[in-house]
């Protein structure tokens, strides 16, 4: 089976939307990319900050309400639909919840094909890019840098700490057109 589905998962700043860009270069057909931030971008903005909604503490802590959760299962069934409709996905997330986020991106994709890549960065250094991006609470980076990690089993991971993410995406995108995920 051909891989239909990459699934990205790491802290904030830890490279995994550059490394999701740098795959729709590399990779020899059209992928798609859904990332978290831009479905927490399509937020109303009262949801954005909010108990209900999404919740960034100021040392950096997120926390998630219940109709954050409702509308993040529609949004996770729209991209698995866009794959069952015959596009190539990939995803970039932060699994707040380890193990269990990846269960239920796992329930989610059933019958697809998915390659399933931890992506690492030392916490000092995604703290770092953390402040230099600016559009994050600073600790954001360092709190999630290993607890998204926790539980979660991988058919690859690659680590941006003192890789390029073009280098990281070429070792997916080897990956992916040799065939070498397996059943996690």
């Amino acid at each position: 089976m051909t891989t239909q589905v990459i699934v990205l998962n790491g802290g904030s700043s830890s490279g995994k939307s550059g490394i999701a860009r740098c795959l729709q270069a590399v990779l020899p057909e059209p992928w798609l990319a859904f990332g978290i931030d831009g479905f927490v971008d399509s937020l109303p903005a009262a949801l954005q900050s909010s108990d209900e909604g999404i919740d960034v503490a100021a040392d950096g802590g997120v926390s998630v309400g219940e109709e954050f959760s409702r509308l993040e299962t529609a949004w996770r069934a729209g991209v698995v639909a866009t794959a069952w409709a015959g596009a190539r996905v990939i995803v970039d997330d932060v699994f707040l919840g380890g193990a269990h986020s990846q269960e239920r991106w796992r329930k989610s994709l059933d019958g697809l094909d998915v390659l399933w890549v931890g992506v690492r960065c030392d916490a000092e250094v995604a703290a770092g890019r953390e402040i230099v991006r600016g559009d994050r609470a600073r600790g954001m980076a360092e709190k999630q840098a290993e607890l998204v990690h926790r539980g979660v089993v991988y058919d690859l991971e690659v680590d941006t700490t003192r890789t390029e993410a073009l280098v990281c995406a070429r070792t997916i995108a080897e990956a992916v057109v040799s065939g070498t995920q397996q059943e996690p």
